[in-house]
């Protein structure tokens, strides 16, 4: 951790080993006054050691799309202003979805193409 960030959180009353020791405990399962008491410290000082855990998203927000620079420069057309990429992207995917449903209601309608695409056909099989 570097000098800056450590300066920049708050001071613990408790020491490296024992503010480890809450962290075990949290992620046993146990309550911060419960760890607070067990210990013989303050509740404030626990969720203070307790806050600068790491914990696991379940999910991304964001992940790397590796496209060619052809899609790239599709997606920066399609673009709305200063609009962030990963918010053109999720719009032109929510328009293509609705594309595809629309035009597959319109084929549920109508008579069924002779054949798919050639790559879904070898997917399938």
């Amino acid at each position: 951790m570097s000098r800056r960030t450590q300066a920049l959180r708050p001071s613990i009353a408790l020491d490296a080993k024992a503010a480890a020791k809450a962290r075990k405990l949290r992620r046993g399962g146990a309550e911060p006054s419960a760890i607070a008491e067990l210990m013989g410290v303050a509740v404030e000082e626990v969720e203070k050691a307790l806050v600068q855990m790491r914990s696991p998203r379940p999910e991304t927000t964001r992940g790397t799309l590796n496209v060619t620079l052809a899609a790239h420069r599709l997606i920066m057309q399609e673009r709305r202003g200063d609009e962030p990429i990963w918010q053109t992207v999720d719009r032109m995917m929510d328009e293509l979805l609705r594309l595809r449903s629309s035009a597959n209601v319109k084929r549920a309608r109508g008579p069924k193409p002779a054949a798919d695409l050639p790559l879904l056909a070898l997917t399938e099989s």
